[in-house]
């Protein structure tokens, strides 16, 4: 990475990227920094070909609190509370949809992106993780979607994408009561595909599951996310055609022709582990 964050830290091993969210609050609660450095660090990792996987995970003792009211307050607070203006809602909006784009970036960037969640996440970190496209965690993580407690609808994209992970039942209660679900009833509905007994076995595994993602030609990947994306609230037969353009074009790259060539020798084969523009 080119550029120093503060509310996120870097480890590339091979094209595996593990990004770490970093508080400064309590529980990696998401302040001012996390909200503008995380599009900023989307667009850089999708910039840089070498990343193949990502790896999103919390530091400490939990993956995040979610938002940071304290250090959210002073900018959130002109324009919500006393006679609210015209120019004050829009600034609001304004800012809530920054705050959305961070995760839409993960959801729309074409490296498969997966989350390692380890003790509390709550509100924020849910909406977070629904944007990744896997996810996991260890036997002593905690999640909430705690919006309705603080008499606020969930906005930064976990009723968005949570209905096409867990179904719109589980995703309504969630929302609706505001509860703490544990990570067996998150592996049961489906949030979570995995659940590990340990943190340090829950970042092993993720790890290796990274890997085995980036070791694949990138083309076929990123084309799998792209056309998995593409289908979403289509109709069948407009992601069939869209996977047929996709692949006429696929199918004559020099990673299609190294893994035919391969199967023939009976041999590992050696894709190209670079891939320009994210794709």
């Amino acid at each position: 990475m080119n550029r120093t964050y503060q509310s996120l830290s870097f480890e590339q091993v091979d094209g595996v990227l593990t990004v770490a969210l970093l508080g400064p609050g309590k529980g990696n609660a998401m302040g001012p920094e996390f909200w503008e450095e995380l599009p900023q660090a989307m667009d850089e990792i999708n910039r840089t070909p070498d990343v193949r996987c990502i790896v999103f995970r919390g530091s400490g003792d939990h993956f995040s609190y979610g938002l940071n009211i304290a250090q959210m307050m002073p900018r959130l607070g002109s324009m919500t509370t006393g006679a609210v203006l015209a120019h004050q809602r829009v600034d609001l909006m304004d800012q809530i949809r920054q705050m959305q784009l961070g995760f839409q970036k993960m959801h729309e960037s074409p490296k498969p992106v997966i989350a390692a969640v380890h003790g509390w996440c709550i509100g924020g970190g849910v909406n977070m993780i629904s944007a990744a496209d896997i996810r996991l965690c260890s036997r002593d993580a905690r999640f909430s979607l705690r919006e309705a407690k603080l008499a606020i609808t969930p906005d930064i994209g976990g009723l968005q994408f949570l209905p096409t992970i867990i179904g719109q039942g589980f995703t309504r209660e969630m929302a609706f009561t505001g509860a703490d679900y544990d990570a067996a009833f998150a592996e049961r509905i489906g949030l979570v595909n995995h659940v590990y007994d340990t943190p340090d076995q829950l970042f092993e595994a993720a790890a290796t599951l990274a890997r085995q993602i980036a070791d694949n030609p990138a083309t076929a990947v990123q084309g799998a996310k792209r056309v998995l994306n593409y289908s979403l609230n289509k109709s069948i037969e407009d992601g069939l055609q869209y996977v047929a353009v996709w692949n006429s074009s696929q199918l004559q790259s020099s990673d299609f022709s190294e893994a035919m060539q391969a199967t023939v020798e009976k041999r590992k084969a050696e894709f190209n582990k670079k891939i320009n523009k994210g794709y």
